[in-house]
């Protein structure tokens, strides 16, 4: 099934559509949640920022162990600090998802490199009932603000992810989000670091919530702020959180793949068996059996593993839609 993802065109809110939104903020309930690690050259400005673009919002700074004075510098700024012991940006949102109740929460990283005027472009559609999730989409017209290699890193990571799940998304990584309260209250968060933005966004996948990506703006970290992400490390485990989720909700579509790989294995070796047979130098026999007796039990192999595995996951994908619709009745 593809996923119902969206885009919207950017623009700069005016002040009349800004004033609109922040009354609806009042009305509906919006928290602004931001995940703070040693961010104390920036910290207190985001909390002012947020705290004038959305002046009737909460601010909550969940800060994860920060060794500097980002806590005390949040909460002279105006923000509720919730301290969060376990390290890791995964584990800040699970506390964020698990803390706070409001019919929108806004996730921006403290570090100033995102706007917060443009807030309001990615609470409409949610309050507006549009979308579960809005993710602001920092590479239409801020592309030369990331470093070179973040920026080839992102775009390669998105074309694997694009390419694993039969997706069109185009910055999975973004830390400005917007989420519904529907989408806090039944997406599971399992990974520990960085590749938390790439299980958001896989997992409203899997439950089928509604993605918009709205074009933002993105600015450069000021001086004295330094970045926590390690590309090679972070990029690595984002591209295998990928994997556990493509193995946990389309097996058939991993474990095929690699029945398929065994198997054009197996008609290779089989068929430099034959040159072998007919007089034609080739690998040494021995080892073209021992690939064909390895491989082709490992084809089939697979191949079983994907169909069971994908027959379970129907199944509890039958007994969810069940579930959501006596939740409905019941409501």
């Amino acid at each position: 099934m593809a996923h119902p993802l969206k885009t919207a065109d950017n623009g700069i809110a005016t002040r009349e559509y800004q004033s609109e939104q922040a009354n609806l903020g009042t009305d509906l309930g919006v928290a602004v949640a931001i995940p703070c690690y040693d961010e104390a050259t920036t910290i207190a400005k985001v909390v002012r920022d947020f705290k004038a673009a959305l002046p009737q919002a909460s601010i909550h700074v969940f800060d994860n162990n920060s060794t500097d004075n980002s806590a005390d510098l949040a909460r002279e700024a105006g923000a509720l600090v919730h301290p969060v012991r376990k390290q890791g940006k995964g584990y800040v949102l699970r506390s964020i998802f698990d803390t706070i109740v409001a019919d929108a929460v806004v996730v921006v990283d403290a570090d100033d490199t995102y706007f917060a005027e443009q807030v309001h472009q990615l609470l409409k559609p949610i309050l507006s009932g549009e979308a579960d999730m809005v993710v602001g989409n920092r590479l239409q017209h801020a592309a030369n603000s990331l470093r070179p290699l973040h920026h080839l890193g992102n775009r390669l990571i998105v074309a694997g992810i694009n390419r694993m799940f039969g997706t069109n998304y185009e910055d999975i990584l973004s830390g400005y989000r917007a989420f519904s309260r529907h989408f806090v209250k039944v997406v599971p968060l399992l990974t520990r670091g960085f590749e938390i933005e790439t299980e958001l966004t896989l997992q409203a996948l899997e439950t089928e919530l509604v993605t918009i990506e709205i074009p933002i703006s993105y600015r450069n970290r000021p001086a004295g702020s330094k970045s926590k992400l390690r590309s090679f490390r972070d990029g690595y485990r984002i591209l295998l959180t990928a994997v556990i989720l493509l193995r946990d909700h389309h097996p058939l579509r991993l474990f095929g793949f690699m029945s398929i790989v065994c198997l054009l294995i197996v008609l290779i070796a089989g068929l430099m068996r034959l040159l072998v047979y007919l007089g034609i130098p080739s690998l040494p026999t021995s080892l073209l059996t021992g690939i064909l007796l390895l491989f082709t039990p490992l084809g089939f192999l697979a191949l079983g593993f994907g169909l069971s595995l994908n027959a379970i996951n129907t199944r509890f994908r039958e007994m969810n839609q069940i579930l959501r619709r006596i939740n409905r009745t019941n409501v």
